[in-house]
């Protein structure tokens, strides 16, 4: 194995050199995170963009073993925001130049749901002058209602694979046809041949996960020639399945640490793509989504769904600003950029240079 030094000066990646670059410690991880921090400077610049948030509705027919909105739970409250709520927070991204919105909720594919994403989109489209740009996360749906969703103005879908192992994928999922990894990738392939941005990302510090898995992960996604990655530590949530292996798993601090090693990895890796600062990191970290901002990501989430919503929408424990509304949320993350010494590109969808190409 060539020395990390060396490592580090490479454009291509085997493997093993992923996993040296994911087990460095000490002045080695120092190294790493000052590369991945000059490879996004030299290829995408300085600039954070926001994609404001809306977690529209809980209700899900998925019954994923890590999730808190799993099918099964039923300590959790299911809502749906009225079209109203979710236009008012769009407008408010708009308004305050934030680019982009996501649209995020549980995994339905029924007719009506189908229907009413394409109207939010017209409207959303009409109530800001086609100015903001659409990213969707709404789970794997059939090839024609993407194309739909497509052509009334989502440009960008994000959907998440957890885990590009399949057996790690079908131990933290149930054992059906409906939670099957195959249908997950081939939902993948549908989005890329749609003409989306195609976004996915994983779950790091799982049970039954190695570091060689999250080696594999980061090859997927250059595999699968992915636009922009969102990726953060697995929290464990009791009300869940998978909460009886939470002796097993890495700490929450290394779990934190091992996620920034993801992070910047993938940016030596693709240095192109967009990578989020994921909110889970702060649900460990005070200053996490900072912290990635100053090693390779470029994308934040600030959180617009209402807040009386918020607390129903906990995929995971602990998660961070549950009681900030929109411009709290706001000032909050426009004062970390400032600290993190990057600059917000507002206005600005922030399309992955990597698609542009």
């Amino acid at each position: 194995m060539k020395p990390f030094t060396d490592i580090l000066q490479n454009t291509e990646y085997s493997h093993d050199e992923l996993v040296s670059l994911l087990n460095a410690e000490g002045n080695d991880r120092q190294l790493l995170f000052q590369k991945a921090q000059s490879v996004k400077l030299s290829t995408i610049g300085n600039k954070v963009y926001f994609r404001g948030l809306v977690e529209f509705s809980n209700i899900c027919t998925k019954d994923c073993l890590y999730c808190g909105i799993r099918k099964s739970n039923e300590k959790v409250i299911r809502y749906e925001a009225t079209d109203e709520e979710i236009l008012e927070a769009c407008q408010f991204a708009w308004k305050n130049r934030f680019g982009s919105v996501v649209l995020q909720s549980g995994e339905i594919s029924s007719p009506a749901f189908v229907k009413r994403v394409d109207l939010l989109l017209r409207k959303i489209k009409e109530i800001s002058n086609g100015e903001l740009g659409i990213t969707l996360s709404c789970g794997e749906q059939t090839i024609e209602t993407y194309r739909q969703w497509r052509e009334n103005g989502a440009h960008r879908y994000l959907l998440r694979i957890e885990s590009s192992n399949p057996e790690v994928y079908r131990k933290i999922h149930p054992k059906n046809d409906f939670h099957s990894f195959d249908r997950r990738l081939q939902a993948l392939k549908d989005l890329k041949a749609t003409g989306y941005q195609l976004g996915t990302g994983v779950m790091i510090g799982l049970p039954f996960q190695a570091i060689e898995d999250l080696a594999d992960d980061l090859l997927f996604f250059k595999q699968i020639d992915v636009d922009m990655v969102g990726m953060g530590p697995y929290i464990e949530h009791e009300d869940t399945p998978l909460y009886k292996f939470r002796k097993t798993i890495k700490t929450k601090q290394e779990r934190f640490d091992l996620a920034l090693k993801m992070v910047a990895t993938l940016r030596l890796l693709m240095p192109d793509i967009n990578i989020a600062a994921a909110t889970a990191l702060q649900a460990i970290d005070p200053a996490g989504r900072e912290k990635a901002l100053t090693i390779g990501a470029n994308i934040l989430m600030p959180n617009l769904t209402p807040c009386d919503y918020r607390k129903e929408y906990q995929l995971y424990e602990d998660k961070p600003c549950l009681d900030e509304d929109a411009e709290l949320c706001r000032n909050c993350l426009e004062a970390r950029i400032e600290l993190s010494g990057c600059e917000i590109g507002y206005g600005e969808w922030g399309d992955s240079k990597h698609f542009l190409k």
